[in-house]
Parts: C-alpha cells; structure tokens; sequence
C-alpha cells in the first residue's frame, strides 16, 4: 500500500489533512483515480494521529488487495 498526507484548504480557509492510500507498484500521479481512497482529517497531531488509524484500517481490511499489489503491472 502507497499513501500520501497533504495539507489541502477547503472552502472558508479551513486546512485538512488529506489522506490517500492505493496499491503498489505505481505512484500517485499515474495511479487512475478508481485505485485511489481517500479520506479529510483535521490538521494537526491529533488529525495525523486518525490518518495512520484510518490506513491501519484500510491494510488490515483488505489484506489480499495490498498483498498482490505488486502483481499489478498490466
């Protein structure tokens, strides 16, 4: 599993953190966005803190999709 955490404003000026997991081998930029979850957290520790929960979450949930992506070169 890849990820990536950015900092995004939403509208109002409020920052999130933004959270993106999707399989190997691949890097975000040409992953297709069917691939890609992703989910908004607060800005900041505690904001970090549920990121990493959430891709805990998401590796164990679905352990055979991360386990055999690197089986994905086509």
């Amino acid at each position: 599993m890849r990820y990536r955490l950015e900092g995004v404003s939403q509208d109002g000026g409020e920052k999130k953190l933004r959270c993106t997991v999707w399989p190997e081998p691949f890097n975000f930029y040409v992953t297709s966005e069917e691939e890609k979850e992703t989910a908004d957290f607060e800005f900041g520790e505690d904001g970090i803190t549920e990121a990493v929960a959430w891709m805990n979450g998401r590796l164990s949930g679905e352990k055979d999709r991360w386990g055999h992506a690197g089986e994905n070169w086509d």
